[in-house]
C-alpha cells in the first residue's frame, strides 16, 4: 500500500513538470514578448479539449500596459473557426475572446501553404511591476506536441501558433 502511495505521489509530480515551460521567456529590448506554442509547457485533456492548456514563465522588465495578440495558422482568412473562447490568464487578469482575423500575415515563415498566419487581438493587460509572471492559454486549439508537425493530416482549418505581447503606445 505504501509503495502504491509513493508511486502515485512521484508520478503526480512528473505530470506537474510537463505543465511548466522549460525556459524563462525574456522581454525583448523593444518591450515585446513572443510566446510560441512549441516552447510552452502543455496539458491536453482528451475528454474535454476545451481545457487544453499552454503555459510560459515570462520575465517582464518594464511595467505598463500591453496588448495581447493570438497568432493562428488558418486556411480560411475570413473565419478562424474557433468554437469556444480562448482564455489568456496572467496573474489576476483574464482575457477571453473568440479569435477573429484582425490581421492576415502573408508569406509568414511561421506557416506553410495552404495556411496563412492570422493575428487576433485579445485585449490589454497592465503589469504593475517588473518581475516573473506565469502566462496561461486555455483553448481546444492547444494541440499536443506530437500532433504539431502533422499539419497535412489536420482536418481543422486553424490551430494556435503563439501569443504576442507588445507595449501599448499612446
Amino acid at each position: 500500500m505504501a509503495s502504491i502511495l509513493l508511486w502515485n505521489c512521484s508520478s503526480g509530480s512528473e505530470n506537474e513538470s510537463l505543465m511548466v515551460a522549460e525556459e524563462l521567456t525574456m522581454q525583448q529590448a523593444d518591450g515585446t514578448i513572443s510566446l510560441r506554442l512549441a516552447n510552452a509547457g502543455r496539458y491536453n485533456d482528451i475528454a474535454d479539449p476545451s481545457n487544453n492548456t499552454a503555459e510560459w514563465n515570462v520575465v517582464f522588465s518594464k511595467a505598463g500596459g500591453y496588448k495581447v495578440w493570438l497568432s493562428s495558422a488558418t486556411r480560411d482568412t475570413v473565419n478562424l473557426n474557433y468554437s469556444t473562447s480562448v482564455k489568456v490568464n496572467l496573474s489576476d487578469s483574464q482575457l477571453a475572446a473568440i479569435p477573429e482575423c484582425d490581421k492576415i500575415i502573408r508569406n509568414s515563415a511561421d506557416v506553410n501553404y495552404p495556411y496563412f498566419r492570422a493575428d487576433s487581438f485579445m485585449g490589454s493587460i497592465y503589469i504593475s511591476e517588473p518581475g516573473e509572471y506565469n502566462i496561461q492559454v486555455i483553448s481546444d486549439k492547444v494541440m499536443p506536441k506530437e500532433l504539431e508537425t502533422q499539419t497535412e493530416s489536420m482536418s481543422e482549418n486553424s490551430r494556435l501558433l503563439a501569443v504576442f505581447i507588445s507595449p501599448e503606445t499612446r
